[in-house]
């Protein structure tokens, strides 16, 4: 009896642990706040606009890579209404296009939605970061899964974003993807620089 308890005595503790660092040490622990007094400021407005280059891949469950991709993108504001369009051209030879209709507020919270999002995306900018969470529909080449997507984005000192995203099912990490985007302005200039 005493070996059964000291048994599920351990199992709790593993299981206390595993919740802990998911909770406290790990992706999905990030909060917005954490980066309120980290420059520069990522204000979407600014370093989402005008011509975006994107590179990146994508990662499945095992921690392969599974695919690499460039993108396209072109981002448009007025005032605090803006919208971004995406082509993506896959190693496969796929390609993928959204176009996203975004919305930031005064205290720097983020609406998205896209015709594969389910409902409205939310997140915050603050500090050198963007958050956004929503839900994504898979096309059906893809399975048509519905994932739940928590997207990180980083501002670099030289203007470029890292994009760090994780894709999940029923709470299992199924995805992620890892990319640059750098305005084309800015390639444009370095190149001339050199």
């Amino acid at each position: 009896m005493e070996a059964i308890l000291y048994m599920a005595l351990g199992g709790a503790i593993v299981l206390a642990l595993g919740f802990a660092k998911r909770r406290f040490m790990s992706f999905l622990s990030q909060n917005p706040g954490d980066y309120v007094a980290r420059g520069p400021d990522f204000d979407l407005r600014t370093h989402l606009n005008g011509p975006i280059q994107c590179e990146g891949v994508i990662y499945g469950p095992t921690g392969r890579v599974t695919s690499r991709f460039v993108g396209d993108f072109d981002a448009s504001w007025q005032g605090n209404r803006g919208v971004m369009r995406e082509h993506f051209r896959y190693d496969s030879g796929n390609t993928q296009d959204r176009e996203w209709s975004l919305e930031l507020d005064a205290e720097g919270r983020i609406r998205a939605t896209a015709p594969d999002v389910i409902g409205v995306g939310e997140g915050r900018q603050s500090g050198s970061a963007v958050q956004l969470r929503y839900r994504i529909q898979l096309p059906e080449s893809a399975g048509s899964h519905v994932l739940d997507v928590v997207d990180w984005m980083y501002l670099a000192p030289n203007g470029t974003i890292v994009n760090r995203s994780q894709f999940r099912k029923f709470g299992i990490q199924v995805a992620e993807l890892v990319a640059t985007m750098r305005p084309l302005e800015a390639q444009i200039e370095e190149r001339d620089a050199a």
